[in-house]
């Protein structure tokens, strides 16, 4: 095999979240309206710019080396591909997409049971197939092209979608009666590709790189002086990643103290620390956090 990753990079929903997060890990990104192939700052990657939707069959088929897409497209479309690693990020939170089963507000329904011989609309055919399989109940499904959220009453008796926030379907005046799957974006490779020696240590590298972008994500630095006698003092107060490092400074009654903290309670335990004898306290940002 060439020394070349043929990346898959998800179109849509995904695509700035995914480039913003290779720039956290290192990695520049950028995107040409008339190309789907965006150029990256690495001669030994290749990408290609993809919907979710298809990413794992590529890369099943190996026409794709490697790709980013949800857990629920690798399960829509039963892909055989390896799994590197879970990727907990989105357009919009870090929380899990969820498709889930709806009807209208003032619908009858109360239950998937309740379906039986009704008509559901979804993007998601197989998973919403499987799931009805799963309680025993028969139901007609067909795909929906798109503006899902508007089908029901009047074309469909519910509809299966995805949702992250719940506020598209509160605004179509729809409730959740079930919900089918939790999905995160995974890093999927071709099983020959990630038998491959190169290619195998080129995407754990990447994949390390994400994760660490993911780590340092709303964390802080933070060094500060601290006299040693009140160094336990100061420590009691330091909520760290992991423990603090601490190293002798010149003047053996003081000590350099170092550690991660999230960003939001900086505001709070900085006076705490120098209040308790810290200080020169530096707060610096942070690009990656790796175990």
């Amino acid at each position: 095999m060439s020394n070349l990753l043929k990346l898959g990079i998800p179109a849509g929903s995904l695509q700035q979240a995914t480039a913003e997060l290779f720039r956290r890990a290192g990695y520049k990104i950028t995107f040409s309206s008339r190309s789907y192939y965006p150029t990256i700052d690495d001669d030994e990657i290749e990408c290609l710019l993809i919907r979710a939707q298809e990413m794992a069959r590529y890369v099943e088929d190996g026409v794709l080396d490697a790709g980013l897409t949800g857990l629920d497209w690798v399960m829509e479309t039963q892909a055989d591909v390896h799994e590197v690693a879970e990727l907990i990020f989105s357009k919009v939170s870090r929380r899990p997409v969820r498709w889930v089963l709806c009807v209208p507000e003032d619908s009858p329904v109360k239950s998937v049971k309740d379906l039986e011989g009704k008509r559901i609309a979804t993007e998601a055919v197989g998973l919403t197939t499987s799931y009805l399989q799963e309680h025993g109940v028969t139901a007609k499904v067909e795909f929906s092209w798109g503006a899902t959220e508007v089908k029901p009453p009047k074309l469909v008796d519910a509809i299966v979608e995805v949702t992250e926030t719940g506020s598209s379907l509160r605004a179509n005046n729809l409730r959740i009666v079930d919900e089918v799957l939790q999905s995160t974006p995974r890093f999927i490779a071709n099983h020959q590709v990630y038998a491959d020696p190169w290619k195998k240590q080129k995407i754990d590298d990447i994949v390390l790189m994400l994760r660490g972008a993911m780590a340092a994500e709303g964390k802080v630095g933070l060094m500060m002086n601290v006299p040693r006698a009140g160094l336990q003092k100061v420590l009691s107060l330091l909520p760290a990643l992991q423990n603090p490092t601490v190293a002798d400074l010149a003047d053996k009654d003081w000590v350099d103290v170092t550690t991660i903290l999230d960003e939001s309670v900086v505001r709070r335990i900085i006076p705490r620390l120098r209040s308790a004898g810290a200080r020169g306290i530096v707060e610096y940002p942070l690009n990656k956090v790796i175990d």
